[in-house]
């Protein structure tokens, strides 16, 4: 509904406009498409929809409003819901809603994103009230930010083989605005399994105008792989944790399972081999994983790392704090792969090296269950990263935060991606009081604790006698 009120808003503002200058131009279709507005029919607009809102048959009027919008604009097919007339929704309800939504406004000349963030608002919301199934869907802004931050995505084809609601693109095409760069010269490609979450990123990319192929329908990314000749200089992913159901059974002898066939009973080296498969020569991928992806040996995983690393395409290794997801109160971690470590155009050979992150003790909590990175906390991880690949970067490593390991440290432990294995402990600042006085003072507490629990020991056992029980 909300989409709806706002592609008409944005398509009667420029009608106006037309109607002021008098040329006659108001109904033709040029002069919208030219500036990427959706035509609305006349029966589509919200001030046709608003007039009817006492109406018995209202849920009708937006069915048919949604039809209409479908088939003038090919990019929007199969995509709004049109369910408004079944008789279990109340129309009197339902024509308030349109009252109180006709009161917002949700297009501004000022404001070009609007409905861009009322739609990640709802969309947050969800997740949160939804819990584990909504957020299958969604992936928390300061993630998606942190990897976008990272692999910098300026210009070239990206991808997300279980794009969600598209939050990964959204936060690509910020990137390049917020760093003066081109919209244009990003090529979108995604696929979804869920129906619904394929609908609702089709409307997140069509509101905020991003041209992108997510496919004409929701498909399986193993099964059915629309993208098959792709190669892509950058993808996105935050892939379902540990997924066991994928069919894997049926994908044994697959093309994309160079490393190792991944097992049946847990889809994630499937996801990273999948994306390995689809980067260009000199392609860079960031990826959300469960942690057990970092140390895993049961069922071949522990070679299939063991085969990855050895091809050196595993950059950086960031492990991230828990109570970031909706879905998971888990800590996971980020992969940083890359096809070209050594002779890449833009940055350093960092060839057989690695660098690890333990990011574990980063971000905030903004309720009782789920923790966010701050701005700053985004730009220390990705700063971190960026100035460690650089030709020039002023990197060191950090005791506790950062190391650049070799390939032959990670031989050493097994191939194990563990961060903490690598970055050590940090140093603990010296507060400058003597140690015997530091032990004096917790002696004296402790034998005071000691004191307590005897008395309180005591007090348990009296009461417990005076009722008949001896302790």
């Amino acid at each position: 509904m909300i989409f709806l009120k706002y592609i008409s808003d944005k398509f009667e503002m420029k009608y106006n406009e037309l109607v002021e200058e008098g040329e006659g131009f108001e109904e033709d279709r040029d002069e919208y498409t030219a500036e990427n507005i959706f035509w609305v029919p006349k029966q589509s607009r919200w001030s046709f929809i608003k007039d009817r809102a006492k109406d018995p048959k209202i849920g009708q009027y937006i069915d048919e409003a949604m039809i209409e919008i479908e088939k003038e604009n090919p990019s929007l097919r199969g995509v709004l819901d049109k369910r408004y007339a079944r008789p279990e929704i109340d129309k009197r309800r339902l024509g308030e809603l349109i009252d109180l939504i006709s009161t917002i406004k949700l297009h501004s000349k000022q404001e070009k994103d609007l409905l861009g963030r009322v739609y990640e608002y709802f969309l947050g919301k969800f997740a949160s009230a939804e819990g584990k199934g909504g957020g299958e869907f969604y992936t928390p802004q300061s993630v998606v930010k942190t990897l976008v931050e990272m692999i910098e995505p300026y210009e070239g084809r990206i991808y997300d083989p279980c794009c969600g609601s598209g939050g990964m693109f959204v936060q690509s095409e910020k990137f390049v605005e917020r760093h003066q760069g081109k919209i244009d010269n990003l090529s979108i490609y995604g696929q979804e399994l869920n129906s619904t979450t394929w609908k609702l990123c089709k409307m997140n990319l069509a509101i905020r105008g991003i041209e992108g192929n997510i496919g004409e329908h929701h498909a399986d990314t193993f099964h059915n792989d629309l993208h098959k000749t792709l190669k892509a200089d950058f993808i996105l992913a935050n892939p379902p944790f540990n997924v066991s159901d994928w069919g894997g059974n049926e994908l044994v002898d697959d093309v994309r399972w160079k490393f190792g066939t991944p097992p049946a009973s847990n889809a994630n080296y499937a996801w990273l081999q999948h994306m390995i498969y689809h980067l260009s020569p000199n392609g860079a991928a960031g990826i959300v994983l469960a942690n057990g992806s970092l140390s895993s040996n049961t069922s071949n995983e522990g070679e299939i790392r063991k085969n990855i690393l050895e091809a050196d395409l595993v950059d950086a290794i960031v492990a991230l704090p828990d109570k970031l997801f909706y879905s998971t109160g888990i800590p996971v971690s980020l992969w940083i792969l890359n096809r070209n470590k050594k002779n890449h155009p833009k940055y350093r050979s960092r060839e057989h090296e690695i660098l690890f992150i333990d990011a574990r003790n980063m971000g905030q909590m903004v309720d009782r269950r789920l923790r966010e990175l701050t701005e700053e906390d985004i730009q220390k991880i990705a700063g971190t990263y960026r100035n460690w690949r650089k030709p020039d970067g002023e990197y060191e490593d950090i005791k506790g935060f950062c190391k650049s390991a070799t390939l032959e440290d990670v031989r050493q432990n097994d191939y194990v991606l563990t961060p903490g294995r690598y970055v050590g402990i940090s140093d603990v600042e010296d507060d400058g009081i003597p140690f015997e006085e530091k032990m004096e003072t917790l002696t004296s507490e402790l034998r005071e604790l000691f004191e307590k629990s005897h008395r309180l020991e005591e007090e348990i056992r009296k009461n417990l006698g005076g009722i008949g029980y001896e302790v």
